[in-house]
């Protein structure tokens, strides 16, 4: 298989308290690289994409009420794992015809960063959430 890989895109982690979790970051030196809204299930989060250097940290706050499921947490959480790709669609079939098990009927597209990004999920062999994404 020739499964194209640039590098670790970010790493998805849900909060609390959007506010208050990308003060914390910044205070360990990260930098606000952008903040926007997503509609998940009839309600709206929030996202926010902290650099530093090369590692990129997606904050995000999920609407009610998964927003209160992720407040009963005691110990975080790290949603996913992100990886670069050039060609979203590509590497899609490229996987789904490797026979793993990808979340999304196709890639989906959100307008995030300057022009947006599509970007698919698939499951580990432990549940894991590894999601491919190509930044627009």
């Amino acid at each position: 298989m020739d499964l194209k890989i640039n590098r670790l895109q970010h790493i998805g982690l849900p909060v609390s308290n959007l506010q208050a979790s990308q003060a914390f970051y910044e205070k360990l030196g990260f930098e606000s690289a952008m903040r926007a809204t997503f509609d998940h299930e009839g309600g709206q989060g929030q996202v926010a994409m902290l650099k530093r250097g090369d590692i990129i940290m997606e904050l995000y706050q999920m609407p009610e009420p998964e927003l209160s499921r992720v407040k009963q947490r005691s110990d975080g959480h790290i949603d996913h794992i992100a990886f670069d790709v050039d060609d979203i669609e590509e590497t899609y079939a490229l996987l789904k015809s490797e026979g793993f098990t990808i979340v999304e009927a196709q890639p989906m597209f959100l307008n995030f960063w300057e022009r947006g990004c599509r970007f698919f999920n698939m499951l580990g062999p432990d549940g894991e959430r590894l999601e491919f994404c190509q930044i627009l």
